[in-house]
C-alpha cells in the first residue's frame, strides 16, 4: 500500500528528480565527493539508485524494497565500499524525501498536514526497512567471503603430497596473492624438514592469477628450500608467467629445473628414484 498521496507523491517526486537530486547532494557533503569513483570502480550509480529507493517508499512496493536492499547490500559488499558511506547516503535520501515532502505540502497550502503522524511512520518505516535488509544483505555477503577465504587456507593445511620417501609436489591453485604466498612458503618449509622431502615438484598449471610482487616471493621461497637440501622443480608454467619472470629479470634455471607438465616431472623423478 502506497502513501496517503500515492500518486500525487510519485508524480511531483519524478517531476521534481533533478532538484532533489541538487539537494540531495548538498545533504550528502562526504559522499558527494565520491559518486563518481563509486560508479567507475563498483558500477553502483547512487543517483538512480536513490531514485528507485525513493519510488519504492512512496509507492510501498514492500516486496519489490526488499529484493532492492538485498542487491544493493551484496553489491556495496563485493566492491568492499564502507557502510559510513552508505549510511550517510541513505540518512541523506531521509532528510531530503522530506524537505520535499514539505515543499510540496506548502505549494499545496498544507493539504496534507492533517496526515503528517501517518505519512511520518510510513515514510521513516520504509526507509529503515531498507536499511534493516541493506545491512543483512552486506553482512551476509561478507561471511561468505570469508568462509570462502577460509576454504582456501584449509586447501594450503598440507600443501606438499608426498609421492614417495624423498619427492614431494605441491599443486598451487586459483590466485595467489602476498598473504597465500606467506602461508604457503611457511606450510612448505615445514613440511620439508618434517617429511625429509629431498625434491619439491611446484606444479604452477592451476594459478588462475598472480598478484604483483608474488613472483619474486615465490622464487625466493625456492632460494629458501635450496638452503635446506632440497632441488625444486617447477612445473606448469604458463606464457603470462613466463613473461613476467622475464620481465623481472629472474634467473629461474639458476635457481630450479623446469618442467613442461607436472606428469613429465613426475614420469622422470618416479623411474628415477624407484
Amino acid at each position: 500500500m502506497g502513501l496517503i498521496l500515492e500518486e500525487e507523491y510519485i508524480d511531483y517526486f519524478t517531476s521534481q528528480r533533478s532538484a532533489f537530486q541538487e539537494k540531495l547532494l548538498n545533504e550528502a557533503v562526504n559522499v558527494r565527493d565520491k559518486i563518481h569513483d563509486i560508479l567507475l570502480i563498483g558500477n553502483i550509480d547512487l543517483l538512480n539508485n536513490a531514485h528507485t529507493l525513493v519510488m519504492y517508499v512512496l509507492s510501498g512496493e514492500l516486496k519489490a524494497l526488499d529484493k532492492f536492499a538485498q542487491k544493493e547490500g551484496i553489491s556495496w559488499a563485493s566492491q568492499d565500499l564502507t557502510l559510513a558511506f552508505k549510511l550517510e547516503w541513505v540518512q541523506a535520501i531521509r532528510r531530503t524525501v522530506w524537505n520535499f515532502l514539505q515543499r510540496y505540502d506548502l505549494e499545496r497550502e498544507g493539504e496534507s498536514y492533517r496526515n503528517f503522524y501517518e505519512l511520518e511512520e510510513q515514510v521513516n518505516d520504509r526507509i529503515d526497512q531498507f536499511l534493516n535488509g541493506f545491512f543483512l544483505s552486506y553482512s551476509d555477503y561478507k561471511d561468505q567471503l570469508i568462509e570462502s577465504q577460509r576454504k582456501i587456507v584449509e586447501e594450503l593445511s598440507v600443501p606438499i603430497i608426498p609421492v614417495t620417501s624423498t619427492v614431494g609436489v605441491v599443486p598451487l591453485i586459483r590466485e595467489i596473492n602476498l598473504s597465500r604466498a606467506n602461508i604457503i612458503e611457511e606450510k612448505i618449509l615445514n613440511e620439508i624438514e618434517r617429511l625429509r622431502i629431498q625434491t619439491l615438484i611446484m606444479d604452477f598449471s592451476g594459478i588462475t592469477s598472480v598478484e604483483k610482487g608474488v613472483l619474486s616471493h615465490l622464487m625466493k621461497m625456492i632460494d629458501e628450500t635450496k638452503m635446506m637440501g632440497c632441488e625444486c622443480v617447477i612445473t606448469g608454467l604458463g606464457p603470462e608467467i613466463v613473461m613476467e619472470i622475464t620481465k623481472l629479470g629472474i634467473q629461474i634455471h639458476s635457481q630450479a629445473k623446469t618442467k613442461g607438465s607436472l606428469q613429465q616431472a613426475l614420469e622422470d623423478y618416479l623411474v628415477s628414484s624407484i
